[in-house]
């Protein structure tokens, strides 16, 4: 399949996901998994929150046959919310983390919230967790699959997802910038301010901070 052609069915895989970004498929998000659909690495049945509408999707793309929701991956239900108790956070930011939607706002050592709105269920949230505060509701009681969820529901979702990339990959890029810095600042103080006399220890500092450079440089692809 030429390139173009692939690129094109993966987007329409993609497209045919609930964009939950959760996981239980066994791939980091839905657009890794439909690039596995598209190679032929991964079956059509391992999304549960797609469920069966979502499978026969990804049949009628890909020419393949319909199966049963592969039960290793989860159980097909209603769309759900996280609800976090305010009682109990203790405002850890660890599901702030976790959330690749950015639907969980707080900072550390305050009480966090779920957007209802962005909220995908996910339920990335929850193992993480240190103090079990955080549940599950049903949103959508009688209706399950792809049918608890709208084209635009999804669609945001998939969009507040490539911000959340952008976003954690800019971070880390200025956490990288700092400890380079840091390092270079350590650097030129060991050369032009150090008050070691021994040589051996000099350049083993020296060497320590080099290596830690050579990383922040392999890491930034310069």
């Amino acid at each position: 399949m030429a390139d173009a052609a692939f690129d094109a069915l993966v987007e329409r895989l993609n497209q045919a996901l609930p964009q939950t970004q959760c996981t239980r498929c066994g791939y980091p998000d839905c657009h890794s998994y439909a690039h596995a659909i598209a190679r032929g690495e991964a079956a059509i049945n391992q999304c549960p929150p797609g469920g069966a509408e979502g499978i026969a999707r990804l049949a009628a793309l890909t020419g393949r046959e319909l199966l049963p929701l592969n039960p290793e991956h989860g159980l097909e239900g209603p769309r759900r919310l996280a609800v976090i108790d305010e009682d109990w956070c203790i405002g850890c930011t660890l599901c702030i983390k976790a959330c690749p939607v950015d639907a969980i706002v707080g900072s550390n050592k305050l009480m966090h919230h779920v957007i209802d709105a962005d909220c995908t269920g996910c339920e990335l949230c929850i193992p993480v967790c240190p103090v079990d505060c955080i549940s599950l509701a049903d949103v959508t009681p009688g209706r399950s699959g792809w049918s608890a969820w709208s084209p635009a529901q999804a669609e945001r979702a998939r969009e507040r997802y490539r911000w959340h990339e952008i976003r954690v990959e800019r971070d880390r890029r200025e956490h990288d910038d700092r400890l380079e810095a840091k390092a270079r600042r350590k650097l030129d103080h060991l050369e032009t301010e150090t008050r070691l006399t021994d040589t051996a220890q000099i350049d083993r500092k020296r060497a320590v901070i080099e290596a830690a450079l050579a990383r922040a440089r392999a890491k930034r692809g310069v």
